[in-house]
């Protein structure tokens, strides 16, 4: 077991991907000299050189489109989109061409091209760098989509997710890459697409994942020192959710919230909600409620302490649910 941070988990995952597999590409503004905006590639450039480690133009429609060219070719293209709200240039290639290609094929053609976004607010940023985008990912067939939460996961799922055979979205937190963990990198402990029960618990269930699991455990310590006994789950995978995990853990608690930074209207939280209605209807003592973000455009930074969702707004939900 060693002790890092969130981004150096996931520099690691990274470095020990690419020396193990000589197909493994990175690409993104910045990630050569500079080692990223949020130093995740550091170092590669110096291992690895200009050839795979490639510092590309400013636009996210050409770096996406490169990579589905050179996966098509059998290389392992890692693309960076430097901020959450710069994705969207690059989403006509991600939905019309690279989440439908093995359809296209009829199977005959996988591309496995990972899309790494830092998402997510509290760092106090302008427009276009805190946003939560993922329900537009998870909306599109073809594609996985999941989320890391520590420093552990980082290093493995990136690792897995790279020997994906088929494209993946994959959400980091950038507000806590610098939260500190231990990682064991012997071997992973679950697979790529399977949820994990980060605070086992008998009354009440939060489904979360992404900077959020944080703040969901900070809501379960208080919970419990009010004599509530909170589970908290990180679902890890957004697309495919690990249904069999959510559906145990709720048969024995029998109350649910989710709780992301993403916007209510449609978000996941919403089909979750709707899928564990469908499949657990008299089986759950009060409806799923979820505590988001607000449906409004992500605010300027000094007001976003109010939009985002905080422990105090997951404990008024606890509460809610007990009422019914």
């Amino acid at each position: 077991m060693t002790t890092l941070t969130l981004a150096k988990g996931l520099n690691q995952g990274l470095h020990d991907a690419m020396d193990e597999d000589p197909q493994v590409l990175m690409m993104g503004e910045d990630i050569g000299k500079l080692g990223g905006v949020f130093r995740i590639t550091e170092g590669l450039l110096d291992d690895f050189g200009a050839d795979r480690v490639i510092d590309t133009p400013l636009a996210e429609a050409g770096i996406i489109g490169t990579a589905i060219g050179l996966a098509l070719r059998g290389y392992r293209p890692v693309c960076e989109i430097q901020f959450d709200g710069f994705v969207y240039p690059g989403i006509d290639q991600i939905i019309n061409q690279l989440a439908r290609y093995r359809s296209r094929t009829h199977g005959r053609q996988s591309l496995p091209v990972v899309v790494r976004i830092p998402f997510g607010g509290g760092i106090g940023s302008p427009e276009h760098h805190s946003e939560s985008p993922e329900s537009h990912f998870v909306h599109t067939p073809g594609l996985h989509v999941v989320a890391c939460s520590n420093p552990h996961d980082a290093y493995w799922m990136i690792r897995q997710l790279i020997a994906c055979p088929d494209p993946v979205i994959f959400f980091e937190p950038k507000r806590r890459y610098y939260a500190k963990g231990e990682v064991d990198t012997s071997a992973p402990d679950l697979p790529l697409f399977s949820a994990r029960i980060v605070r086992p618990g008998a009354d009440l269930t939060l489904l979360t994942y992404g900077p959020m699991v944080q703040t969901c455990l900070d809501a379960a310590r208080v919970a419990s020192a009010e004599g509530r006994d909170v589970q908290v789950i990180d679902l890890r995978s957004l697309s495919p959710f690990d249904m069999a995990t959510i559906r145990d853990a709720l048969k024995r608690t029998r109350r649910a919230i989710v709780v992301h930074e993403a916007h209510r209207t449609l978000g996941p939280g919403a089909e979750l909600a709707a899928r564990l209605d469908e499949e657990l209807w008299g089986e759950l003592d009060a409806p799923v409620l979820r505590v988001t973000g607000y449906d409004t455009v992500y605010p300027p930074s000094r007001s976003e302490k109010g939009y985002l969702p905080d422990a105090e707004r997951v404990l008024d939900a606890v509460d809610k649910s007990f009422d019914y």
